[in-house]
């Protein structure tokens, strides 16, 4: 996974972590769970918000979904 692949990462942090809110994870500690996932291979340095807001939105439908 890379860092545009954020439909990809958000499922897999939901299925991680699935009684989470994903509104309420700050970006410098979703970049860092990102960066944990099994199967993410991207460089760490080429994160930014919108790509952080982008997986955090993918997320957050998916634990909408699920609740």
């Amino acid at each position: 996974m890379k860092w545009t692949d954020s439909e990809q990462i958000g499922f897999a942090l939901y299925e991680k972590f699935p009684d989470e809110d994903p509104l309420t994870i700050r970006f410098t500690d979703l970049r860092e769970r990102v960066l944990a996932l099994g199967g993410f291979d991207d460089d760490p340095k080429a994160s930014n918000e919108p790509k952080l807001e982008a997986i955090q939105m993918a997320w957050y439908e998916e634990w909408q979904d699920n609740q």
